[in-house]
């Protein structure tokens, strides 16, 4: 059978209309595998020691199972999205996170480290997937004017991953091992697909040769700004957020690493529940001052003085500006793109993706050539010209009320 039929009662049901409300259930599943396909990709950046012992590799050579999921995941998103986009949405998130599960359990219990850097990227590839429907899903579930709160639960799933799931795993595989943390990440996701199969509605892929090419995609007005600032906003946070564990041991806080991203977490969720009550309205000012609050942070960073307040206030800048911002920009690329928001997505996904395989590479060299306090100048002169561009993009890309936002939805 082909992806894109469909039976006379499933074509009545992709055809309702999204309810009044926020589906906060299905929502949440959403935003849940947003946190594990997330976790999983910086989980083993917790668990290295264990990890490379266990597959008698080094630890360099151990960390490359961070580099080969993000790689995979930006090299393959949107090829896959592409191929898939007349898939029914339900079908096809369904399919990617039970491979998904497998890879993850297929880490758990591999002790060869060329099938565990195998199954790590096929974890990468599937996570791709997800990343490059699950804003278009989720948009597809609510009205016009609950697109972007709809959007800000979702991408809930990264601060979380980032802030409170790294140190929670790095707990769990430092106390029962670094298998055990991985085969809960499997468990977990076979949990989401049950979760999946129950509560969230299904909606239809795109028509046959309705997708936009890329080119054509990267050409409408507004998508190259969003691009741009994607790349070199999310590669300066993963430079300092890669790197933030070697930044506090130098600055005598090595003991305060979970309690430092504790305060970033928090922050963070405090940004993004502004940015979803927000966005409809100041997509434009919140994308601004997010990134005035991370420029801000890393000054805080930069100045040499012996203080941790100022390490914690940063902490609490840093989560306040970025929390949002995976929603700020997933909204922005797709109000952008229109009828070719799914083409655009999955440029995002990749572009993304790139920055954070990049974000190591470059912050190691940052390290080893001008030493910790490169960290904090590398954000702020990759944040510099994501200001100009935002600013520049005043009427596509970043306009200052969301398009459709007013409508009313039914």
């Amino acid at each position: 059978m082909r992806p894109d039929t469909t039976s006379h009662a499933s074509a009545a049901e992709a055809s309702r209309r999204p309810g009044r409300g926020l589906p906060l259930a299905s929502l949440a599943a959403l935003a849940t595998a947003v946190f594990l396909t997330s976790l999983t990709e910086t989980l083993p950046a917790g668990v290295l020691p264990a990890m490379s012992a266990d597959l008698g590799v080094t630890e360099s050579a151990a960390g490359q199972s961070v580099t080969v999921y993000a790689l995979a995941t930006a090299l393959t998103a949107i090829p896959l999205a592409s191929s898939t986009a007349g898939w029914r949405r339900k079908r096809l998130l369904l399919a990617a996170m039970a491979v998904f599960t497998a890879a993850n359990a297929l880490t758990a219990v591999s002790s060869d480290y060329v099938l565990t850097m195998a199954a790590r990227a096929v974890a990468g590839v599937a996570a791709g997937l997800v990343w490059a429907m699950l804003v278009g899903y989720a948009r597809a579930l609510v009205p016009a004017r609950l697109q972007g709160r709809a959007i800000a639960v979702v991408m809930a799933g990264i601060p979380v991953a980032l802030s409170l799931g790294v140190p929670a795993g790095t707990f769990l595989g430092s106390a029962l091992g670094w298998r055990v943390a991985f085969g809960l990440m499997a468990v977990l996701s076979l949990v989401l697909v049950g979760w999946i199969l129950a509560l969230v509605p299904e909606r239809p892929g795109q028509r046959p040769g309705a997708r936009t090419p890329i080119l054509r995609t990267l050409a409408l007005p507004g998508v190259a700004p969003v691009l741009f600032v994607t790349l070199a906003f999310v590669l300066a946070h993963t430079v300092l957020y890669t790197y933030v564990a070697a930044f506090l041991h130098r600055v005598g806080m090595g003991a305060s690493v979970d309690l430092v991203l504790l305060v970033f977490g928090g922050a963070s969720l405090a940004g993004i529940w502004i940015v979803g009550a927000l966005i409809d309205r100041r997509l434009r000012a919140l994308t601004v001052t997010s990134t005035l609050l991370v420029a801000l942070a890393a000054v805080l960073l930069a100045v040499p003085a012996d203080s941790a307040a100022l390490v914690y206030a940063a902490a609490a800048l840093w989560g306040l500006g970025w929390g949002g911002v995976p929603t700020l920009l997933q909204t922005a690329v797709a109000d952008a793109g229109g009828a070719a928001a799914d083409t655009a997505q999955a440029v995002l996904v990749t572009l993304w993706n790139a920055a954070m395989a990049g974000g190591g590479v470059v912050g190691g060299v940052l390290l080893a050539r001008f030493g910790h306090t490169s960290f904090a100048w590398s954000v702020l002169v990759l944040l510099v010209p994501v200001l100009v561009v935002v600013l520049a993009a005043r009427t596509r890309g970043f306009p200052a009320e969301r398009p459709g936002a007013g409508a009313a939805g039914g």
